[in-house]
């Protein structure tokens, strides 16, 4: 890595993120890309600091940086232009720089969809999905099987209320596919069955001892599961995912690719081959020195 006078700043901003993984992958990219850049850590304690952080980034060589828990959502009045799937999710994690503009995009949806297609050989075209959660990171999830044709959507969680919240936002963009609210009881177990695939978007597991968010029993062989949480090599959920036969993908894909895809926004080139499997090595690495904090995603 070479810091000098054209160095350019990239980052993560959260709360909290002193042991954050996005730092490591993202250096390592840069690193083969021959980018001369730097990927920082920003932490941020409140909504005031983060717009003072934005304030700044507009006078700063930034070309980007990412956002995490909890500022998602409260990132979006912050921008000056919002992307089509952000919109949809009403949640940011990556903005582009441009000149002091700044552009927010959810790369979340798509680095998930490319997860499951690395990861699983999963594709969602005409497939039946459940999605537990109502948060941004599940509005995310729905949006990237939306895009990629789904053809049924459940949306289970405690709040029922937000879950129809999220679905309905989401009805003008459904093409035809089918999506539907449900709470995370009893009435939701046909809907886990005869998913294709399941997808935790809680951060239930995050903590040892979290059991998984769904009985083991609504599980089976021939179903894709995924854990977004990649904090733990193996949640509750995973663990009994795999005994049940489901094939099981963890969080840390999913965090490489949406990272990589800001890399391929900010360079503003998306036929750059960035190093993904590069950045997952790194993740490993970091991950294994210093367990990811609670709460970073």
């Amino acid at each position: 890595m070479r810091i000098d006078g054209r160095t350019k700043l990239a980052g993560l901003v959260g709360w909290p993120i002193d042991k954050s993984l996005s730092p490591a992958m993202h250096n390592a990219a840069y690193e083969v890309l021959d980018l001369n850049w730097v990927y920082l850590p920003f932490s941020v304690q409140d909504q005031k600091g983060l717009a003072r952080f934005v304030d700044a980034v507009r006078s700063l060589p930034f070309v980007g940086f990412n956002v995490t828990m909890p500022y998602k959502q409260a990132i979006l009045g912050l921008c000056d232009e919002v992307a089509m799937f952000a919109q949809m999710a009403e949640a940011v994690n990556t903005v582009h720089c441009l000149d002091g503009t700044l552009v927010g995009y959810n790369t979340d949806g798509r680095g998930l969809i490319e997860a499951l297609r690395s990861e699983a050989g999963f594709d969602p075209a005409g497939k039946k999905a459940a999605i537990i959660g109502a948060g941004g990171a599940a509005a995310a999830a729905v949006v990237g099987l939306i895009v990629g044709k789904a053809s049924d959507i459940a949306m289970v969680n405690r709040s029922v209320e937000r879950a129809e919240a999220v679905i309905e936002r989401m009805r003008p963009y459904l093409r035809g596919a089918t999506a539907e609210a449900l709470p995370l009881d009893r009435s939701a177990r046909e809907a886990v069955e005869s998913a294709d695939l399941v997808v935790n978007a809680t951060p239930i597991g995050m903590v040892e001892g979290d059991p998984s968010p769904v009985p083991p029993e609504w599980l089976h062989e021939g179903q894709v599961v995924c854990d977004m949480i990649y904090q733990r090599p193996e949640t509750d959920l995973v663990r009994v995912a795999r005994d049940a036969g489901a094939t099981v993908v963890g969080g840390l894909p999913m965090l490489v690719e949406q990272g990589a895809l800001a890399i391929e926004i900010w360079s503003g080139a998306s036929q750059v081959q960035v190093p993904r499997d590069v950045m997952r090595r790194a993740a490993e690495e970091a991950l294994a020195r210093h367990p990811a904090q609670e709460g970073e995603r």
